[in-house]
């Protein structure tokens, strides 16, 4: 382990604040280190995880989403990151980094679609959207019960819950032939509808999911060359 990597497990567990802010900062941009490649220096660590999420500094808490152990994260230490997401920054990454790869992944889906909680909202569907590219394993038939949640959701005017939407219904589109079908259905019934927000998220994604076709091949066209009299 890196000395960088020392210190600042040293001072999550000491409760030093201020000094893991700066450790974090430093070795992000003095030391051009991503997220992705602190936490691997840092090495696996669900504790650390845990400890780097309580001290509830935004650079720390990204880096939990990168150093947690998935089989380890449980239902409600979900629940309990979710109702503490602040921003989608933090919200998406802890979504596509650890959440759709814990054991519980799909079950939350649907309990925090029915949240009034914005970005608890939001993380059902970003989760939703992770797993389209994550879970490889996992049966059309999740992904057609995530579409009648996006349905339903459609109508949420708030902005990230929106986006969310949206997008999960555009990436489960992707997933394959079969879905890519399903998702156009419903992105038609939604484009059609009365709610603004419904019918943005349905015309958003017809775009993508059911493509203009292509245009006409152009037909070359003589011209009679003039001759010289």
């Amino acid at each position: 382990m890196s000395r960088s990597a020392r210190r600042i497990r040293k001072s999550v567990h000491s409760a030093e604040q201020q000094l893991l802010r700066e450790l974090l900062v430093a070795a992000r941009e003095k030391a051009g280190l991503t997220q992705q490649k602190l936490a691997k220096r840092l090495g696996r660590s669900h504790d650390l995880a845990a400890e780097l999420w309580k001290s509830g500094i935004y650079e720390a808490r990204m880096l939990a989403a990168y150093v947690d152990e998935p089989e380890r994260v449980t239902a409600a230490q979900m629940d309990r990151w979710a109702r503490d997401f602040d921003s989608w920054g933090i919200c998406d990454t802890v979504c596509f980094a650890l959440f759709d790869r814990a054991p519980d992944r799909w079950a939350r889906v649907d309990a925090w679609a029915a949240s009034e909680r914005e970005f608890v909202k939001r993380a059902a569907f970003a989760l939703l959207w992770g797993l389209t590219r994550h879970d490889k394993a996992a049966p059309d038939a999740n992904y057609l019960h995530g579409l009648d949640l996006i349905e339903a959701a459609a109508d949420d005017e708030r902005h990230f819950v929106q986006k969310a939407v949206n997008m999960a219904l555009r990436a489960t589109g992707k997933r394959n032939p079969a879905l890519r079908k399903a998702a156009a259905v419903v992105a038609k019934r939604l484009a059609a509808a009365e709610s603004p927000a419904s019918s943005w998220v349905g015309r958003d994604a017809l775009r993508e999911l059911v493509p203009l076709a292509p245009l006409a091949p152009k037909t070359k066209t003589t011209t009679k060359k003039r001759t010289s009299k």
